[in-house]
């Protein structure tokens, strides 16, 4: 059993969903990032979602995308990203890290030395917004060599019929795309995301656990998406915010992030 199992089964037998938390690493400078990390794993961050910046994000909103143009600025560079994520896993063995990148960088590593340097790094599993099953399957094959899981998305207008095929290529958990549209804060959560959340279940029938992402900001927002039958909530817009809000005060922004994220793990409780 792989570690994001485990993770899973582990705050299940606790009655408590996931909180997985976002950053985009090297944001607003590398020497921030392993900081930052600390405050949200302090905070009650389940799992750790550590973004490649990348020139041209096309699943992000604004907050991340301005994220992305900080960090790559700041000299920040694949590599650099997997150490980061090397040293956080050393000092948090128990805690699940996820490498979210698009294609082109792992196209431009290699497959063999992207995921060599990944399973090196203690990375648990990878998630790919520009990569669809269909062409997945040589780069499941060397995740699945390397012990790292690949993380699907699916949005509310995947039909059942492809939902199921999302999941059978899926491991580790299915994110879901709660919204249509590109990542960012959003007030509430709408109808239509809960209707989502209610066929994903149905349909994955606890073969794998299932994510949202994408809007997901509020306790509110987490709480309706435990109850409505996910097994984790995503949220890095509003963290990326606070990063963004508070960049010239590293100690209130530290502490900042530690009390959101508190507020949010506490909404994951399913008792």
């Amino acid at each position: 059993m792989r570690l994001i199992e485990r993770k899973f089964e582990s705050l299940k037998r606790r009655g408590e969903g996931a909180l997985i938390g976002y950053i985009t690493c090297g944001d607003p400078t590398s020497n921030h990032t392993l900081a930052i990390a600390e405050a949200l794993i302090d905070g009650g961050v389940d799992m750790l979602e550590l973004g490649i910046p990348f020139s041209d994000p096309i699943a992000d909103g604004p907050v991340i995308q301005r994220a992305a143009v900080r960090a790559l600025r700041a000299g920040i560079r694949p590599a650099m990203v997997l150490e980061n994520a090397r040293r956080i896993s050393v000092a948090h063995p128990d805690l699940p890290i996820i490498i979210l990148t698009y294609y082109n960088v792992i196209f431009r590593m290699g497959l063999e030395n992207f995921f060599s340097f990944a399973n090196e790094s203690n990375v648990s599993g990878v998630i790919v917004p520009d990569m669809t099953i269909e062409e997945s399957l040589d780069y499941r094959a060397v995740a699945s060599k390397y012990d790292i899981d690949t993380i699907f998305l699916a949005a509310p207008s995947t039909s059942d019929e492809r939902l199921k095929k999302i999941v059978e290529c899926s491991s580790g958990f299915l994110y879901l795309v709660s919204v249509f549209g590109v990542t960012g804060v959003r007030e509430r959560l709408r109808e239509e995301s809960i209707n989502f959340i209610r066929r994903a279940a149905t349909i994955s029938d606890g073969r794998i656990p299932v994510a949202v992402g994408f809007g997901v900001s509020k306790p509110s927002h987490i709480k309706g998406i435990i109850t409505n039958g996910a097994d984790g909530a995503i949220v890095g817009s509003k963290i990326v915010k606070i990063i963004e809000e508070n960049i010239d005060d590293e100690k209130r922004m530290l502490l900042n992030l530690k009390k959101y994220v508190r507020r949010l793990k506490k909404a994951t409780e399913k008792i």
